[in-house]
Formats: C-alpha cells, sequence, structure tokens
C-alpha cells in the first residue's frame, strides 16, 4: 500500500510571537493585605543595556532569575516581595508587591524591602511613583473618613466605588514627602485576578496619564512661536492683495518658504510627543471605563479629580497641534497663490517680450529690404559702368558701337538679372535655415 505524504502547512514566521502577546504581561493575583509599589521611569534605546544589568544585579544579590535579554516584562520573587519589571516603547515599569500584615499602609512600602541604593540607581528619569495598599475593607461611614484622614488631604480626597462595590478606592492625587503619590484601595470582595487587574489598572492609569501630560510642556514652549509664524502668515497674506512688482512678489514668495520651513520645524519638533499623549490619552480613558467608578458621598472620584485638568491640558496639545496644521496648510495655499501670480506675471512679460522681439523682426525684415533694393542698385550701376568700359575699349579698338545707347539699354537687363540673382542666393539661404 503506497503511503501519501502530505505537505505540512507553513507557519508565518511571526505566528508564535504575535500569540504570545497575547498572553503577555498577565496580571498578578493579589489578596488583601497587599503592599504596591509602584515606578514608571522615561528609557531608551541606549538605557536597555543598563536597565538589563541593573535586574541581573538585583537577582544576584536576593537569588531571583533575571529576564532574557530580548524580554519586555518579567516576574522576580525574592521571597519576602515580587517585583514585576515590564518595558514599554518610551517607558519603563518596577512595581514591587509585598504580601503581609499592614500596621500602617505606608509607614513600609514594597520597595523597602529592596535595597536602597539599588532603587535609587534604577536608570532612568522618574516620571510616575505610586505606594498603594489593598486592605480588607473598614465598615462604611465615619471610620471609613477617620481612617482616610490619617492618610490623605481632606481638600483633595478622592473617593469612588469600583467594579460595581466590589472595591473602593480612595487617594489625594498628591505627591508626598518621599516622593511618591499615595492610594489605597479597600477589599469588599474582590478575587484574587481581579484584584490584580484592578491594581493593574489603577497604576496604568497614573502611569498613562502622566506620560500624556508630558506634551503639555512642549505645547507651552511651542505656542509663542506657533503665534508669532500665525501673525507673520496673515500679514504676508494681506500684504498679497496689493499689486507689486515681480521683484516684491519673488521676496514675499521667499519669505513665505522661510515661514513654512519653520512650520514644518515646528511640527517635526512636537509631532510624536503630540501622538503619543493622544494614544496615552485614549488608554487613560480607557482603563477608567473599565475599573467602572461610581461616586462615594461628597468626594469626587479620581478620574474626575483628575479629568478636571488632564482633558483641558489635552485640548491645549490638541489645539497647538492642529493650529500647526493649518498653518503648513495656509502657507501651502498662499505660496501656491503667490507662485501662480509669479507665473502670470512672467507669462505677461514673455508675451510682451516675444511680442517686441516680433517687432524688431519686422524692422529688420524692412531694413533688410530696404537694403536689398539699395543693393541691386549698386550692384546695377558698377556691373553697367563695367559694360560702358568695355564698350569704350572696344570702340577705341575700331569697333563702331554706340556706347551710350548700349549701356543705356543694358542697365534694366542687369538690374533684373542682379535682382533674380539676389532672389536665389535668398532662396538658397532659407533652404540652408531649414
Amino acid at each position: 500500500m503506497t503511503q501519501v505524504r502530505t505537505r505540512a502547512l507553513i507557519d508565518h514566521a511571526q505566528r508564535f510571537p504575535l500569540a504570545a502577546e497575547l498572553h503577555a504581561r498577565p496580571f498578578a493575583e493579589l489578596t488583601a493585605p497587599e503592599r504596591v509599589s509602584h515606578l514608571a521611569v522615561l528609557t531608551g534605546p541606549d538605557t536597555r543595556d543598563a536597565e538589563t544589568a541593573h535586574l541581573e544585579d538585583l537577582c544576584q544579590r536576593r537569588g531571583g532569575t533575571p529576564p532574557a535579554a530580548d524580554a519586555t516584562h518579567h516576574i522576580m520573587d525574592f521571597g519576602t516581595f515580587r517585583l514585576k519589571w515590564e518595558r514599554h516603547t518610551e517607558f519603563t515599569t518596577y512595581t514591587f508587591l509585598r504580601h503581609g500584615p499592614v500596621d500602617s499602609p505606608f509607614a513600609e512600602p514594597a520597595s523597602s524591602l529592596a535595597p536602597p541604593e539599588w532603587v535609587a540607581a534604577i536608570p532612568g528619569e522618574r516620571v510616575t511613583a505610586v505606594h498603594l495598599a489593598l486592605l480588607h475593607a473598614v465598615p462604611q461611614g465615619a471610620a471609613v473618613e477617620a481612617e482616610l484622614a490619617k492618610h490623605f488631604s481632606a481638600a483633595s480626597l478622592c473617593r469612588a466605588g469600583v467594579l460595581g462595590g466590589a472595591a473602593e478606592v480612595a487617594t489625594d492625587h498628591r505627591i508626598a514627602q518621599d516622593g511618591f503619590t499615595r492610594m489605597l484601595v479597600y477589599d469588599r470582595g474582590l478575587l484574587p485576578r481581579q484584584a490584580g487587574r484592578l491594581i493593574q489598572r489603577l497604576v496604568e492609569i497614573q502611569t498613562y496619564r502622566d506620560m500624556a501630560l508630558l506634551a503639555l510642556p512642549k505645547a507651552r514652549e511651542v505656542s509663542p512661536t506657533v503665534a508669532r509664524i500665525d501673525a507673520s502668515l496673515a500679514a504676508l497674506t494681506g500684504a498679497m492683495k496689493a499689486e507689486g512688482e515681480i521683484d516684491d512678489e519673488q521676496l514675499m514668495l521667499e519669505r513665505l518658504i522661510t515661514l513654512s520651513a519653520e512650520i514644518e520645524e515646528s511640527i517635526a519638533s512636537t509631532a510624536y510627543r503630540f501622538s503619543a499623549a493622544r494614544a496615552y490619552g485614549a488608554l487613560v480613558k480607557d482603563r477608567v471605563d473599565e475599573i467602572a467608578e461610581s461616586a462615594l458621598g461628597d468626594h469626587p472620584t479620581p478620574s474626575a479629580y483628575v479629568e478636571r485638568r488632564f482633558t483641558p491640558a489635552m485640548r491645549t496639545c490638541e489645539s497647538v497641534a492642529a493650529r500647526q496644521s493649518s498653518l503648513s496648510e495656509r502657507a501651502t495655499r498662499a505660496a501656491n497663490l503667490l507662485r501662480t501670480r509669479v507665473d502670470i506675471k512672467l507669462e505677461a512679460q514673455n508675451r510682451d517680450l516675444l511680442a517686441s522681439m516680433d517687432r524688431r523682426a519686422l524692422l529688420q525684415l524692412r531694413l533688410q529690404q530696404t537694403v536689398e533694393g539699395i543693393s541691386v542698385a549698386a550692384i546695377t550701376y558698377y556691373v553697367a559702368s563695367l559694360v560702358g568700359y568695355l564698350l569704350y575699349a572696344a570702340k577705341d579698338a575700331g569697333a563702331s558701337v554706340n556706347v551710350t545707347l548700349i549701356q543705356g539699354l543694358s542697365v534694366p537687363v542687369i538690374a533684373v538679372l542682379v535682382w533674380l540673382g539676389a532672389q536665389r542666393a535668398k532662396k538658397r539661404l532659407n533652404i540652408d535655415g531649414d
């Protein structure tokens, strides 16, 4: 019996990496009481080797397993605490997790179990720092208010129920003396994976919010330049309404090109930051929607408190980006209009020049015809004179000729022959010219 070999399907080179990406960055399973310290630092390609070496140093000190060289996320268990490390496009996060009884939520945070000098030497610039405590629920009412008053400013205290009342979140969004923002989460019926997902979403909201707000200083920095270019472009566009010499319009065109270059330089310096801000802002909104906040008492929810300033900041960035784009389009339209006007004037000048050349050519033709007539007369005169000399010579030699009669009769014949010769020469020159 003949066996038929079936050809195996060929997998795309990225099939398994893409499938693995769906399961990347898993949520930790958490149960109260749990303390969490979250750090987000700005990094780049030049800090990646330093990050890996720094993690390897901690693992050598505490006996953990370092991440692979090409890894983008890794969880290290050091016994007394766990460290979740994640590398993103332009920032890296370090999340320290510590499970165990809590006397004071923020007295001994999770990051305090790592060597202080190691934490201080994390490569990059710190953007977000959060100490979070997941605690068993405190009874509702005055007991909760009294507990929250120990840790947060009453003026900016925010509270919210999340996940349909399964937990309560409180924070004041202030940076404490240790450089960390504080957040309390009270467990009112969370499952372990649900708690891990909630904590992850809360720190992501903080991180993506701060990353999005990095665009605001950039927007403020370029706003005066955008306003100046806008005013210059408006003035230049207004000057285009007046008719001027072509040299003036070419000068305006050069100024427009300079303004266009400034606009493109401004766009190039902010395009990435503004684009990233839009992406981070969308992530903040998604994460807020996921945790499903509900107001508690007369306190604002954490997201509503942030939204009060976050949304205007994002709109400022969007406004500056829109003005840059509008300026670029306006400068392009103005340059095209001015180029068209310059081209029309150049065409008019060329038309006038061609008409002038036609007039000069006509004058040259008339002059040539005049010179041609004079030339025929002069040549006829000289040839007739030569005929006269010949006749006089013949008469002196004894021939009986009437010199005056014959010379006079030869003049029209000579003139016709000279004219015919000139026309033939002209025709030959025209044929050679073609």
